[in-house]
């Protein structure tokens, strides 16, 4: 089973939809944040359940808890995040939807699929 971490700078939002669906689709995946917030984005939470993803268990993880990890693929959500601890091997390039309406999650959660659909493993 290919092993992925997506990494990005709160682990609130983007990079939580992306280890939820990932892990729907069979991957094992992980998420990170390398300035974790105090919870995951309520948006990024009805996201999730509105895909029959258990949410419950969700909370923002700080990438040093994975430095000694091995992942397959480390995919920075896209907001210039250097990890000096852990090699990133894609950049997804995806605008933080912090502070935007559901529409908008719905719209960065289709690009973080079509993605994650042209992962081979």
């Amino acid at each position: 089973m290919m092993r992925l971490l997506f990494v990005c700078v709160g682990n609130s939002c983007r990079s939580q939809i992306a280890e939820g669906i990932a892990n729907k689709m069979g991957f094992e995946a992980f998420s990170a944040g390398t300035n974790p917030a105090s919870h995951v984005n309520p948006n990024a939470v009805k996201i999730l359940e509105n895909l029959d993803i258990e949410t419950s268990k969700l909370f923002p993880k700080s990438i040093e808890d994975f430095k000694n990890e091995k992942f397959d693929l480390t995919i920075s959500m896209g907001c210039g995040v250097s990890c000096p601890s852990i090699k990133i091997d894609q950049d997804w390039e995806l605008e933080d939807p912090v502070g935007k309406n559901l529409k908008y999650f719905e719209k960065i959660t289709k690009k973080i699929v079509k993605k994650l659909k042209k992962i081979k493993f």
